[in-house]
């Protein structure tokens, strides 16, 4: 059974920063990628941040320049840097992991970041 456990959420005052982390374990041969979605309230889930195992990243427009992306193949685990955080980033975020050749994906329980003064 796959599991995904997320990390390092929390309240933090605009400007500052927050790094999330991601396990993954279980039957878990191969990892095509791994990445970070976010969801606010009434809007859809939508993907901040991925990186492909061979080191390819993917961002969200608007965290450009402020967050990174980056992983540990050996440990399974993928980290989300957010520096400048702004009210905008407030969401519950979401480790996903897709695996290889079946394209299956799985997801954490999400985690609570809110940006606020």
């Amino acid at each position: 059974q796959v599991q995904l456990v997320e990390s390092g959420g929390g309240l933090v005052q605009p400007g500052g920063s927050l790094r999330l982390s991601c396990v993954a374990s279980g039957m878990l041969f191969s990892i095509y990628a791994m990445g970070w979605y976010r969801q606010a309230p009434g809007k859809q889930r939508e993907l901040v941040a991925r990186i492909i195992m061979s080191g390819n990243t993917d961002y969200k427009d608007s965290v450009k320049g402020r967050f990174t992306i980056s992983r540990d193949n050996a440990k399974k685990t993928v980290y989300l840097q957010m520096n400048s955080l702004k009210p905008e980033d407030t969401a519950v975020y979401y480790c996903n992991v897709v695996v290889a050749g079946s394209g299956t994906d799985y997801w954490g329980q999400g985690t609570q970041v809110t940006v606020s003064s």
